[in-house]
């Protein structure tokens, strides 16, 4: 099949590159002129594990290309998603400028019967506003579906690839047997292909994400008061994990959720709700924990240090908003690192991936280490905000050589109580005790 992707961003390229693995003829276009040279000579934008080896083995194939051109791009196309920004307004409701901006491209532009797909998260109703905006000066037929993605960063090619599900919403015949055509060969081992109509596609998106950002939230708020009563949440995770009605996932206690996703995808809903007078409360309440949880670490801080930060160097593991990603939106490190600096902190960091994208907030305010080891040089203390695997096991002798203070602010629970106890350190962490030598 031809397909056209709009926007080459996270979800566009993934989408993209991953329907052209099964033999389509993709073309992805997008307005930023520096990216899709890039893309065009074969450099990838986007930091996601998988995904190179197919964007690459794609491109020499011919089966992947790029432009900016959107009237060459969707040519011949019979499917045109659009993976398009919806970022959050000030108000919390997604913005569509840029899905309804290309909309209206579209309708003169179309030469035969199409299929206009929505991938990019977009609240309920937006199906109608996309077709009604095609309709104006489209000459040809065609048909508007929702097909939200699900993809989780760090595994974003493994999820397009062998899908939980898919999400078509649609109610025309026609377009449902070019979805089921082109969603095939990932379903093969047979999980489903959910139809529905297009206002209850889009809702399902925000729906997931809530319930998701929800039950990290509810876990969270049991971990606060775990620390008042004595109990041990990550006891308590493995004691409700094994219940088949909750099951495991989405239970680790922490600072919080962050991304591109969850944040903006629980502010719309509750913005929808509020467009059609619902009070969505618990939503509220999810919202306003998360805030307060990313940065439960600091009265910690503050209080080990005798509420004077002024000069000391804390040392920080992790800056992306979760492992295997370069994805600082949102993140836990960013508010922290602020509040760290408006201390008088000196700020040394470390992450895999994310630090590039750090240095285009914080430029020279804070430093960038070349390994983890290297951030805690002559540092009073450590704090951790993202789980990479690489600082689940590390040298702790080294460590005892670096760090001028034995104390570890580990807002992720890499380390085992009694494993830090035996150390040596004083070690704070989410909704278990604090060691103390």
């Amino acid at each position: 099949m031809k397909i056209a992707v709009v926007g080459t961003g996270y979800v566009g390229l993934v989408t993209g590159t991953c329907f052209a693995e099964t033999g389509n003829t993709v073309t992805c276009v997008d307005i930023d002129q520096e990216k899709i040279s890039k893309l065009q000579q074969g450099k990838i934008t986007i930091y996601e594990p998988g995904l190179e080896a197919l964007f690459e083995r794609n491109i020499k194939q011919e089966r992947l290309k790029f432009t900016t051109n959107l009237a060459e791009g969707i040519k011949g196309a019979q499917l045109i998603f659009l993976a398009l920004p919806t970022p959050p307004g000030e108000d919390g409701s997604a913005d569509l400028k840029y899905v309804l901006q290309v909309a209206r491209d579209l309708g003169p532009l179309l030469e035969d019967y199409t299929v206009i797909i929505d991938k990019s998260t977009v609240p309920v109703g937006t199906a109608e506003k996309v077709h009604d905006a095609v309709a104006a000066q489209a000459n040809a037929p065609f048909d508007v579906v929702s097909n939200p993605e699900f993809l989780r960063e760090g595994v974003a090619v493994e999820d397009f690839m062998k899908p939980d599900r898919v999400v078509v919403g649609t109610r025309s015949e026609r377009a449902r047997k070019l979805m089921e055509k082109l969603y095939a060969p990932f379903v093969r081992q047979g999980n489903p292909v959910i139809f529905m109509d297009e206002r209850s596609a889009e809702m399902t998106k925000y729906a997931a994400n809530a319930f998701l950002a929800t039950k990290i939230t509810f876990m969270n708020e049991i971990a606060n008061l775990c620390e008042k009563v004595g109990a041990n949440v990550d006891d308590i995770r493995h004691g409700i994990g094994t219940d088949t009605r909750i099951g495991k996932r989405f239970l680790f206690a922490g600072i919080g959720y962050g991304g591109s996703c969850f944040p903006k995808d629980v502010q719309a809903l509750a913005k929808t709700a509020q467009e059609y007078d619902y009070d969505f409360s618990i939503l509220k309440a999810v919202m306003d924990v998360n805030q307060q949880q990313k940065t439960k670490l600091l009265p910690m801080l503050n209080a080990y240090f005798n509420n004077d930060l002024k000069g000391k160097k804390i040392a920080v593991w992790g800056l992306a908003f979760k492992p295997y990603t370069d994805d600082i939106r949102e993140a836990p490190a960013l508010e922290n690192i602020k509040a760290l600096l408006e201390a008088g902190a000196i700020v040394k960091s470390y992450d895999p991936e994310g630090m590039e994208n750090v240095r285009k907030i914080f430029g020279d305010k804070i430093e960038y280490a070349e390994g983890p080891y290297g951030a805690l040089i002559e540092a009073d203390a450590l704090m951790i905000f993202t789980e990479w695997p690489v600082f689940r096991n590390p040298d702790f002798e080294v460590i005892n050589t670096l760090l001028k203070n034995k104390v570890i602010f580990d807002g992720r629970n890499l380390f085992e109580p009694q494993q830090m106890k035996d150390l040596g350190y004083t070690y704070y962490s989410i909704g278990r005790e604090v060691v103390k030598p």
